[in-house]
């Protein structure tokens, strides 16, 4: 009787089969090595700014602000190489101004940029730029940026340039009800310059209110806004208001 055929083992099968994916691996393997080989070397990016000053740039661009009195030495980096700045930001249509006088460094539109576009998608903006928000306030906000921004220039001109300007909430309620009108109510009142401070500090113009009940104005707030502009809201205000009385009645756009 003819010996019974037998099925290989199982073990066997791997045996005799891994040679072969071996092989392939192996195969693939030194493919992969040959094509790492041959791939063109990466070329080195040279740094041409120094590390003091990228580090000032991107603080700058992270906030779009640089007071010297917070941070001395990064202000310092722009302040000494603003055209060197002004070259790297060309290509986003940016630009940096220094005020030094009060140690101040921000990011602003060049005044020539040109937005993409001809208008003629009925946008009534005068500009639009793709990585600056446009600054939007309400009547009530620019009210209080106009009087503010009046605080800081007569505190500066009394106590000198670059001296920190601190104001008590109490000063601030009745120049607020000579444009806004009183609402009889101190706590009403008092709700409504906290509103109207917490949506300006988000801008980088005032503080936060102190255990004090202060707010320190931000050198920023000189530039933010035309101050002819700013004036000529407060002059109007100041006209409506004796002859509406109080109230929301006097907020009508001029």
């Amino acid at each position: 009787m003819p010996p019974k055929a037998t099925t290989p083992d199982i073990f066997d099968q791997w045996a005799s089969t891994a040679p072969v994916a071996d092989a392939d691996a192996g195969g693939a393997q030194s493919a992969a090595s040959v094509a790492d080989h041959n791939a063109p070397p990466a070329t080195p990016i040279t740094p041409t700014t120094p590390v003091a000053l990228r580090r000032a740039v991107q603080e700058l661009l992270k906030n779009g602000v640089l007071e010297q009195a917070a941070k001395p030495h990064l202000f310092r980096q722009i302040a000494s190489d603003t055209a060197r700045v002004n070259a790297q930001l060309e290509p986003l249509d940016l630009q940096v101004r220094v005020d030094d006088v009060r140690g101040l460094a921000f990011v602003a539109i060049p005044p020539n940029y040109q937005p993409d576009g001809d208008g003629s998608d009925g946008s009534d903006d005068e500009w639009t730029h793709p990585l600056v928000r446009r600054l939007r306030l309400t009547l009530e906000q620019s009210l209080l940026l106009a009087i503010l921004r009046r605080e800081f220039l007569q505190r500066e001109q009394e106590g000198g340039l670059g001296v920190p300007v601190r104001l008590a909430i109490d000063s601030l309620l009745p120049q607020l009800d000579i444009y806004l009108g009183s609402t009889g109510s101190d706590m009403q009142e008092r709700k409504r310059l906290a509103t109207l401070l917490e949506s300006l500090r988000g801008h980088g113009v005032v503080s936060e209110v102190d255990a004090q009940e202060s707010i320190t104005l931000r050198p920023m707030i000189v530039h933010l806004a035309n101050p002819q502009n700013l004036q000529a809201l407060l002059q109007h205000l100041r006209a409506l208001a004796p002859q509406s009385g109080t109230g929301a009645d006097t907020l009508q756009e001029p």
